[in-house]
């Protein structure tokens, strides 16, 4: 006999279709609606900076499930669409047409936004972001179809900067990317590695200007703080995510750099949970509460979030991980080392062969993360590492001929 139970899922990114996946796979034969802002299906987004910029794979490719899958497992789709608000006490959700969905638990699912720049020209016909399909899409043009253009400035030398400008020099195009800081990636991975994906787009012929501030933008380019100028066809404006939670502080949940969240990832509200981009997670390996923008939480927390919502015991302790392909480097990250936890980074291998593994140890020599660039087979043992929470040799950790 099928369940009474509605759950309704807030968001159309890959934690949202996995979370329908879960539940469904949990045996809950209740009523499932997924709503999301987008007209296309859930899909996932590391493709968007990756292979989809290179040709290599269509939204079809990285597309979470099929219209098929969705009906064959009774989901309710609608796309297009937005939830405006929440009302806890009715449990109720107000739809952007203006009807209203009861729920007997909700999911927020609502992911996170680029960052933007309050700057002249900001919003000039030249200006880029990267967060959907059809951002992509049109970076793309730029790079090879009826748009293409000669020279790319990108400001902010995060993740997806970096990566859209390792796919427009593989292009062809000339990139200039301009940095507040003094180093790409100083706050994900500190100096040391900072200065590895720094020298790694210099040598692929990006001109990268550091400790420099933006003062306008222009049809022709940047203008720098400094009074000097960046010449270009287009700009990208990287210069970070923030979570979407309007929604959430809207309805009285508790929202710090993300909406709050504990082990199983319930929210102060025991009908709602909240997963990926959005969840601020009270850690239980990590014991700290951290958010987390990367697809590994949005593949894995909805298995979690299901079987909280399904009322049994749950709870969410995965290490971070995170991967990036950049020109011939491919790298995954698994830990966390926040600045100014960790007191030095041993490297095993030679970055100036690309091929190492950095590790980041704290005062007491215990491995809070690791980084491996072009060697692989090694996750599990460096998450070994982390988890026994002991100290190690770092001479021994360094050492390539010693077993790791």
């Amino acid at each position: 006999m099928t369940s009474e139970r509605h759950f309704v899922i807030v968001g159309g990114g890959l934690a949202a279709a996995k979370l329908a996946e879960a539940l469904r796979a949990n045996d809950f034969d209740g009523q499932i609606t997924l709503i999301g802002a987008e007209e296309h299906l859930p899909y996932e987004r590391p493709p968007l900076s990756k292979e989809h910029l290179f040709g290599k794979k269509n939204l079809a490719d990285f597309t979470a499930a099929t219209g098929d899958w969705y009906r064959d497992h009774r989901v309710d789709v609608r796309l297009g669409t937005e939830v405006r608000a929440i009302d806890r006490a009715a449990k109720t959700v107000t739809l952007s047409d203006g009807s209203t969905l009861g729920y007997d638990k909700l999911a927020l699912a609502t992911g996170s936004a680029p960052r933007r720049l309050d700057l002249p020209g900001a919003d000039g016909p030249n200006v880029r972001q990267l967060r959907t399909i059809e951002d992509s899409d049109a970076i793309l043009d730029l790079f090879g179809g009826a748009s293409k253009i000669g020279r790319l400035a990108v400001v902010g030398a995060g993740w997806i900067g970096l990566e859209v400008a390792a796919a427009a020099r593989s292009a062809g195009v000339e990139v200039t990317v301009v940095e507040s800081a003094r180093l790409p990636l100083l706050g994900a991975l500190g100096p040391e590695m900072g200065e590895f994906f720094a020298q790694l787009h210099r040598d692929n012929g990006v001109d990268l200007r550091l400790d420099a501030g933006v003062s306008e933008i222009g049809a022709s380019g940047l203008r720098l703080a400094d009074g000097s100028s960046v010449d270009a066809d287009a700009v990208l404006i990287a210069v970070g995510a923030a979570p979407n939670v309007g929604l959430a502080e809207a309805a009285g949940l508790e929202v710090d750099n993300g909406v709050l969240v504990d082990a199983s990832l319930a929210t102060a509200d025991p009908d709602i949970v909240a997963v990926g981009d959005i969840a601020a997670q009270d850690h239980p390996r990590l014991h700290r509460r951290i958010r987390v923008e990367h697809w590994a939480n949005a593949l894995n927390q909805p298995a979690v979030a299901a079987r909280t919502m399904l009322g049994e015991s749950a709870e969410y302790d995965r290490l971070p991980y995170f991967f990036t392909d950049q020109y011939d480097v491919g790298m995954e990250y698994t830990g966390y080392a926040a600045p100014g936890d960790y007191a030095r980074v041993v490297v095993r291998g030679d970055p100036g062969k690309r091929e190492f593994v950095a590790f980041w140890l704290d005062s007491a020599d215990r491995v809070l993360a690791g980084m491996n660039v072009n060697v692989w087979d090694v996750t599990d043992r460096i998450k070994e590492l982390i988890n026994s929470g002991d100290p190690v040799d770092a001479d021994r950790l360094a050492d390539t001929s010693a077993e790791l």
